[in-house]
């Protein structure tokens, strides 16, 4: 049986990155516990200090098959490139033009949300079919794929 999984991804504004994540991959912001109407309600009943409410997020998938991500604030900012990224799948079975046209639209999109372009690969068959590397507002690499 194949784990589930969960995407963590340290930040300084975990209710921003996760709203530009949500969109990205047409996820959702975790609903609250049950009883809770809101976040902000659960969080005023647990105690938790106002000034700690962005300490955390979460979106997940609504049709429940993709993995959560998860948005923990860190003190320190991004280092370095990235060792491990995710892959936006924006032209599954897509190929040459047809392909890179797909990923420039939604690269469009993307940077209309806060991401920033980096570099655009073109294909190179067989074996690379071409892709665009993003950073999300935060400036963790990420790829169109």
């Amino acid at each position: 049986m194949a784990r589930d999984i969960q995407i963590t991804i340290d930040c300084a504004d975990p209710a921003s990155l996760g709203a530009f994540w949500a969109e990205a991959l047409d996820y959702q912001v975790q609903d609250p516990p049950p009883g809770f109407d809101s976040w902000k309600q659960a969080l005023v009943a647990m105690n938790i200090p106002e000034e700690r409410h962005n300490d955390a997020n979460a979106v997940v998938d609504p049709a429940g098959t993709g993995p959560r991500v998860f948005f923990q604030k860190v003190p320190e900012g991004k280092q370095a490139k990235n060792r491990v990224h995710l892959d936006v799948r924006a032209a599954p079975g897509l190929a040459g033009d047809d392909r890179m046209a797909a990923l420039e639209t939604e690269a469009d999109r993307l940077i209309k949300l806060g991401a920033t372009r980096i570099e655009r690969h073109e294909p190179a068959p067989p074996l690379a079919a071409g892709h665009i590397i993003m950073a999300d507002p935060e400036g963790n690499e990420f790829c169109l794929d």
